[in-house]
């Protein structure tokens, strides 16, 4: 195996993990299921990875960072209107039928905070850099008050998504938890049913 396969192998191996992650939790997915779903063998992750959890905390980061570039450049687009914007985004039906592919803090932040520091510490970064982007965005005199703002931003906008996942078994409670959390922060009305 060359190294280029070697590096490109590891990459799809982080990139599973951190979907898997986030479907199923840190302990929902095993290391033969998880390598099996990248399409490789058990045997090779150890020679990748440290433990599970350093994969784990690997993974988070790459989902945060990319989860990082696309707030940093719906920001960029959106001007006066970035809060609305990313509240439309993220409060969307379609990030809530896709914890796969969404936001890394809601699906994993609670379990983050029992497991090994190095995974919190990777969940205190991550926090930290979103933080302070949506402060930057937040209305304020001062920098603690636009950071205070942005603090009960981003806490109001996980939790609207966790509390609309937890309601999945109730879709018109889920609609409503989504649509209430969108006015919150300015976005947009529901679309009315067809």
């Amino acid at each position: 195996m060359t190294r280029a396969q070697a590096a490109e192998n590891r990459a799809r191996v982080v990139e599973t993990a951190a979907r898997l992650f986030r479907e199923h939790g840190f302990d929902g997915i095993g290391v033969d299921s998880l390598m099996r779903e990248a399409g490789l063998t058990h045997g090779g992750f150890y020679k990748n990875f440290e433990s599970k959890d350093a994969l784990a905390a690997e993974a988070c980061t790459q989902a945060m960072d990319a989860a990082a570039e696309r707030w940093a450049a719906l920001i960029e687009a959106s001007g006066p209107d970035a809060l609305a914007r990313l509240a439309d985004q993220y409060l969307s039906p379609a990030h809530r039928d896709r914890p796969g592919g969404g936001c890394t803090v809601a699906a994993l932040a609670a379990e983050a905070g029992r497991r090994p520091g190095p995974l919190r510490a990777t969940f205190g970064r991550g926090l930290r850099a979103t933080l302070e982007r949506l402060s930057r965005i937040m209305p304020g005199r001062s920098e603690a008050a636009r950071r205070e703002r942005a603090v009960a931003a981003y806490a109001g906008l996980v939790g609207t998504l966790v509390l609309a996942r937890a309601a999945a078994d109730h879709p018109e409670l889920s609609d409503e938890i989504l649509a209430a959390g969108r006015r919150a922060f300015g976005g947009a009305a529901p679309k009315a049913a067809p």
